[in-house]
């Protein structure tokens, strides 16, 4: 059994990386696609995209794609930008450099010293997808390392749960700004550059095509991303790992404690096992999905109670 300091560092650097390679893709596609100009062309109001991020607006809302990346990526007293994310997770490490390995250390500090080189070098006003991809790329880099070179042991398993356990919880709240409206899946008056955004976003584009072809409907999206048991993106499948890898951990523990947190991420994979995304759609899609949040924000507590927080008597064996 792991101490709980390192159980925790690992499950951060599991969550805040994940964070920070989902929120540095929506902010890609949104300036790719133009989602976020002003219809009337007088420049670009972010509104939307603070909110699908969950971030709480600025008193000055960035006004033009070169302020909105100096304030969401490199703005180190921003707690929520990229680099705040990456240099947390990167400290995590630092404190539990016995249990990674060399390679998942150097990956992780290259990534770190790189975003501040590029932030001081004042290149990438020019070359923003530039930019979102070295970091979506070295954070994806150092989710394979860890997988090539960590042992799949306990540690692993802390990494996984908190990888996707965000992974489940930034997805129901991507798709919530989506579905809470129902004039915006109304088939109607789709705006198809909207929904082709959500999808790469998610980065299940061409996932989703391979399914279901090129054809964009809201209520198939919805399938895809909510209940596809195979795609990596799916919340179905971000809730199937973080319970199989909770069900791993408990394996190593003897505090009935445990059992909250496996049956709580049980629950919510069941949930989603057996869901049909008509009866998601027509019942009220948005409570659904604020259900889902909750329920991971309970998998959080219940994790954090059981292998973190604990007294210690509770893991002294009867």
């Amino acid at each position: 059994m792991l101490l709980s300091r390192v159980a925790d560092a690992l499950y951060w650097i599991g969550r805040y990386l994940e964070r920070a390679e989902h929120a540095t893709r929506v902010i890609d596609v949104r300036l790719d696609l133009g989602l976020d100009r002003r219809a009337e062309g007088t420049g670009w109001d972010f509104g939307r995209l603070y909110e699908s991020l969950q971030y709480d607006p600025p008193d000055d809302m960035p006004f033009s794609p070169a302020a909105l990346i100096d304030t969401t990526i490199f703005d180190p007293a921003n707690r929520q930008s990229i680099l705040a994310w990456v240099t947390v997770a990167r400290e995590n490490a630092r404190q539990v450099r016995e249990e990674i390995s060399s390679e998942m250390w150097e990956q992780i500090n290259g990534l770190y010293l790189r975003l501040k080189d590029v932030r001081i070098e004042g290149t990438w006003p020019s070359r923003p997808h530039y930019l979102a991809r070295f970091i979506i790329e070295g954070i994806h880099l150092f989710q394979g390392i860890t997988d090539a070179t960590m042992g799949h042991g306990e540690g692993w398993q802390y990494l996984r749960v908190g990888r996707f356990l965000e992974r489940a919880d930034a997805t129901a709240a991507l798709l919530d700004l989506y579905y809470r409206n129902p004039e915006h899946t109304n088939a109607a008056v789709i705006n198809h550059g909207e929904w082709a955004g959500l999808l790469r976003s998610c980065a299940s584009l061409e996932a989703y095509c391979r399914v279901y072809t090129a054809e964009l409907r809201p209520d198939r999206i919805a399938e895809f991303l909510l209940l596809n048991p195979v795609g990596p993106r799916s919340i179905r499948f971000a809730a199937a790992e973080v319970e199989s890898s909770l069900q791993t951990i408990g394996e190593h523990v003897s505090r009935r404690s445990a059992e909250r947190a496996e049956r709580l991420a049980g629950r919510l994979h069941a949930s989603l096992d057996y869901g049909q995304v008509d009866e998601i759609l027509a019942d009220n899609p948005h409570a659904y999905l604020e259900g889902i949040s909750r329920q991971c924000a309970q998998i959080h507590a219940a994790f954090h109670q059981s292998y973190i927080a604990y007294a210690i008597e509770s893991a002294i064996p009867a």
